[in-house]
């Protein structure tokens, strides 16, 4: 939105999250907050690693925008909204009056300044796969000022979980893939820490990660277990879901979604197509709205934490979520990632009557056909224990480990993923960047936008089809001659 508004002329904004979107569970409504304009990394060293020797660019503000952001409350007074308006059953957005017009005076007096961001890396040395990485990542504190009980959870999560691991390392134990645990610096100024340490050893990550597993913010209220994984590994996810939660409340009937998500997770998914998934608590009313909220950083005080979750049930089940993910794809012969739920999901993104484009229907259909007979039990007998040659194992998890990097667009609009396998939220199912296209044709009365967008869909779509069929040609020989 900031983008936009930049890009129309506008001089600042004023940022509030509408009461309507507050969960109410919490009271923020006169609560100040912060968010990050930065998009992500150090923003001196666009794409590049922030090393010594390192180019750095003079880019004192990262925006041309006087920004503010203000509380609800505030926003409420200087809307002057009338009383009368208000309505006790159901929830008004704030809104100008159409007569209305303020002159708002705003004055910034940011410093920007460079400060040193560590990251706390460790790592368990795989005994089949050691060249493969399985990346569990949460973030430490960034500041002394805002509260910490998004971190504070993130932290004691993957501590636990190292804890139980070391134990079974001590009686014998060891995966077959690298398990690296990562606790981020810079999170909250725009993921600076992940995206630095990751242009940094870019070429080694896009050969070797298989997978990313998230902790940021777990337990951001107490209403509903959210879980959101990328379409390979939504089935994973729904089955962790569904083994972990016997005889437990807060556990409803898996749900288990592609959906932008943020926090540091953000370099794997969009520039280097690695499967994500992330388990956390949230309250109802936050996680139906925008995710405009969990970017928004209030101060929150020291009890927080405890008044959430004071048994630290909730910590629990999302260690022990974390866990059995974070396990299962290090240990088990075979990636547990699912191609044919790559293929369901794009034909679902193309539903609907505002873009029915034969060619594009057509060619996910092709997608969908492949990505059947490459999942077939026919094409995986290194399932069977009897016949896992280690040659054919690593052929087929090579093939499985990229499933998803096709579908990173070259440029996507402001706010929306590279990666356009996720969409928006949870209220829609097309692809982003054809929503978004669509409704700058709308604006503009000009179909240049929705036709690129068009051929970027096509071109992923084309792309994740030759993929899948060059993996089956791989295995041709060999199903040869078993027939």
């Amino acid at each position: 939105q900031l983008s936009l508004l930049e890009d129309a002329g506008f001089g600042g904004a004023l940022l509030y999250v509408d009461p309507c979107d507050l969960p109410k569970t919490t009271d923020l409504a006169d609560k100040a907050f912060m968010v990050s304009l930065n998009s992500g990394g150090d923003p001196s060293t666009p794409g590049y690693a922030s090393i010594d020797g390192s180019y750095r660019q003079n880019r004192l503000n990262l925006t041309t925008l006087l920004v503010q952001p203000i509380s609800a409350v505030l926003a409420k007074k200087l809307v002057s909204l009338p009383e009368d308006t208000v309505q006790t059953d159901r929830c008004i957005p704030l809104q100008m009056p159409a007569t209305e017009k303020k002159i708002i005076s705003l004055n910034i007096q940011s410093v920007t300044t460079y400060k040193t961001i560590s990251n706390v890396i460790g790592y368990l040395k795989g005994t089949v796969f050691p060249d493969r990485y399985v990346i569990i990542g949460s973030h430490h504190n960034s500041w002394n000022t805002y509260g910490g009980q998004d971190w504070a959870s993130s932290t004691a999560i993957i501590t636990a979980f190292i804890q139980a691991v070391m134990l079974k390392v001590k009686r014998g134990w060891r995966p077959d893939r690298t398990i690296v645990f990562c606790s981020w610096g810079g999170t909250s100024f725009g993921n600076i820490g992940s995206y630095e340490w990751a242009e940094d050893l870019k070429r080694v990550l896009q050969r070797n990660v298989v997978a990313y597993v998230s902790l940021h913010n777990p337990v951001r209220g107490n209403s509903t277990l959210h879980p959101v994984a990328s379409p390979s590994l939504q089935q994973l996810a729904a089955e962790s879901q569904s083994s972990s939660c016997v005889e437990k409340i807060k556990c409803p009937g898996s749900n288990v979604s592609s959906v932008q998500i943020q926090g540091d997770s953000d370099y794997f998914i969009n520039h280097l197509g690695v499967p994500a998934t992330q388990f956390s608590y949230e309250d109802i009313r936050t996680s139906e709205n925008s995710s405009f909220l969990s970017e928004a950083l209030f101060p929150v005080h020291a009890t927080k934490t405890e008044e959430l979750d004071p048994s630290f049930s909730l910590h629990e089940t999302i260690a022990k979520l974390t866990g059995q993910v974070t396990l299962q794809i290090a240990s088990e012969p075979v990636l547990p990632f699912n191609a044919l739920d790559i293929a369901l999901e794009v034909q679902n993104s193309l539903k609907g009557d505002e873009v029915d484009v034969p060619q594009l229907l057509a060619v996910a259909s092709r997608l969908r056909d492949t990505a059947e007979l490459f999942q077939s039990d026919e094409m995986r007998p290194a399932n069977d224990p009897m016949e896992r040659a280690p040659v054919r194992v690593r052929m087929l998890n090579d093939v499985l480990q990229s499933l998803e990097k096709s579908f990173l667009v070259h440029r996507a609009p402001p706010g929306l993923y590279r990666n356009i396998l996720y969409r928006l939220d949870e209220r829609t199912s097309q692809f982003s960047v054809l929503q978004e296209a669509l409704e700058h044709c709308k604006l503009h009365q000009a179909n240049e936008t929705i036709q690129a967008a068009l051929s970027e869909v096509l071109n992923s779509i084309n792309s994740a089809q030759v993929y899948f069929k060059a993996g089956l040609d791989v295995f041709e020989t060999t199903l040869a001659g078993r027939k």
